[in-house]
């Protein structure tokens, strides 16, 4: 699809607009809701894009035409505004749906219509929508929306470059918070310090401190790190909406043999999946080079659900898209941002932690960060 010359807001809707309205032709919907909960917005972000701190908010996207955003307060209406994707913004009386209904109604008296976050619409609203609707039939298109969304824009790209230089800039802060006597909390607070400096607007991040003993990493403790410890950690900072993901392992003091080995077989599957990503594979495909590393070392007890929960996931405005697994054959194609991560426990090291987001080219996996992968040393 080409991109409409003119305003750049209008023209990255019409971009979208195009790639969901053609998967609802394929699907044999004529139109689409989508519903965001406080705790899951993306698809309206994706529609609107507005950042909303409301505790509900709606859009709606006709078969043709401009789409509309329901929002619930002034300043939700304010950010639409700003954002320059949607015109018409209306404001809705959560619960009382019944304005959504009526745009609905007025553009299509009966039909399929989507609806984009249906497992998290209240059962109260979506009653209320039925028996206002009773010629119009609610499906799920949440599946639907996750697909559209995996593939980026060059202004999505350019924003998942942006959050990669932050992580980059995070992952040297967490390094220089490093030292031994420091409690993981402190070492998270220093982080965020620096990564909302750089313009994060928010940040997922996990620890963990300690030896072989370590099976997982979890929010941060009060625990001190101490001389010897392995300190991994999950950095995820949002910027613009969109999420990319630093995943990496310091060693406070020289490494022992087993870090080093346990460092060289992560690196190892990192860039096997690396190697395996190229449009049209499938997260099967990326997920399986991975493990098939630690099963050529004997280690492939460690890449079951015991021990690990995923080998990566892509990443865009849901921090934790379509998992990289073995068994999920959904396609990744050209322009898919995904981190390659086959963070796990062995009994080398015990849980290690390293992976790079991505981004899918014709040429295969190009880097989002410029951190290299390395035992760091702090």
């Amino acid at each position: 699809m080409e991109r409409k010359s003119g305003n750049p807001a209008a023209a990255e809707m019409q971009w979208r607009s195009d790639r969901i309205r053609a998967a609802l032709a394929a699907a044999d919907m004529e139109a689409l809701v989508v519903f965001a909960p406080a705790w899951r917005r993306e698809n309206v972000r994706y529609l609107t894009d507005a950042a909303l701190e409301s505790s509900a908010a709606f859009a709606y996207l006709p078969s043709t035409g401009a789409a509309t955003a329901f929002v619930c307060s002034e300043g939700d209406a304010r950010a639409v505004q700003l954002a320059g994707f949607v015109e018409d913004i209306r404001g809705i009386a959560f619960p009382n749906v019944a304005e959504l209904a009526e745009r609905i109604r007025s553009d299509l008296p009966k039909g399929r219509v989507g609806v984009a976050g249906a497992e998290f619409l209240p059962f109260g609203i979506r009653r209320q929508l039925e028996a206002l609707l009773p010629n119009v039939q609610l499906v799920s298109a949440s599946d639907l929306m996750d697909s559209v969304r995996l593939v980026k824009s060059d202004l999505e790209i350019e924003r998942l470059r942006l959050a990669g230089a932050i992580c980059d800039k995070s992952w040297q802060a967490f390094q220089d918070a490093c030292r031994p006597g420091v409690r993981e909390f402190e070492i998270v607070a220093e982080v965020e310090a620096r990564l909302r400096a750089e313009g994060a607007e928010d940040n997922f991040m996990l620890i963990a401190s300690g030896g072989s003993d370590v099976r997982g990493m979890t929010p941060p403790s009060d625990r001190r790190l101490e001389r010897g410890d392995l300190v991994r950690t999950e950095l995820t900072p949002q910027f613009a909406g969109y999420w990319t993901q630093i995943c990496r392992t310091a060693v406070l003091g020289p490494p022992s043999v087993k870090q080093r080995e346990s460092f060289e077989l992560f690196d190892e599957a990192v860039a096997a999946g690396l190697e395996a990503i190229k449009p049209g594979v499938t997260a099967h495909e990326v997920a399986l080079a991975e493990n098939d590393v630690f099963r050529r070392y004997g280690y492939g007890e460690y890449c079951s659900s015991e021990y690990t929960r995923v080998r990566g996931h892509c990443l865009g405005l849901y921090l934790d898209e379509v998992l990289i697994l073995e068994g999920v054959h959904t396609v990744l194609e050209k322009n898919t941002v995904l981190v390659v991560h086959p963070n796990t426990y062995t009994p080398l090291a015990g849980y290690f932690v390293l992976g790079d987001s991505v981004l899918v080219t014709d040429k295969g996996a190009e880097n989002l960060l410029a951190t290299p992968r390395a035992l760091n040393v702090v």
